[in-house]
């Protein structure tokens, strides 16, 4: 008879530890990237519209930018995409599409579908530079100084709140530079 209590005595304190778990709510620690506050990792990729032409680190550098990574697989991207066409729209930095472990006829075919809000793409099509910057899920958006600093990382899609707490990031960052 005991032998049988012990399994279910086990599995009520997994559920109480479930359960106790589940109720710290925001109070949750967020691991902060340990990139923020260093360069951006060296790179130089293809784009996404012509795969022809290859941007790297050096090449945006001199103006801060917004890093989104996404991909057409990742239905998070789909839910965050009207969040950044107002970025596209709204913020006065250049918004570069990170095209992670996609085929580009599928990346293509998303934009086409939902359309490209972003100033230009490059494609990490293995994603041994996302690897670099530390990505482990899309979407992931970074927010770049002019040095090249990444001085901001969000985990997640875009919603209102994160919108507006990315534009106040960027109107601080302009600020500084001035």
């Amino acid at each position: 008879m005991i032998r049988m209590l012990i399994p279910l005595g086990v599995f009520l304190a997994l559920v109480a530890l479930l359960v106790a778990s589940l109720q710290t709510g925001d109070e949750r620690k967020v691991v902060q990237s340990p990139l923020v506050g260093k360069p951006v990792p060296q790179f130089s990729l293809p784009g996404l519209h012509d795969p022809d032409t290859i941007t790297s680190r050096a090449d945006l550098l001199g103006e801060p930018f917004i890093l989104n990574v996404w991909g057409s697989w990742c239905w998070a991207c789909r839910v965050e995409h009207p969040f950044v066409e107002r970025l596209g729209r709204e913020a006065p930095i250049d918004l570069i599409g990170f095209n992670w472990k996609d085929e580009r006829e599928d990346a293509l075919e998303w934009i086409g579908r939902f359309g490209d809000a972003w100033d230009r793409h490059v494609v990490d099509f293995k994603g041994k530079v996302a690897i670099d910057l530390g990505v482990y899920g899309a979407p992931e958006t970074f927010l770049v100084d002019h040095e090249g600093i990444i001085r901001h990382k969000h985990v997640g899609p875009i919603d209102a709140t994160v919108f507006a707490d990315l534009m106040q990031r960027i109107m601080e960052l302009e600020a500084q530079a001035q």
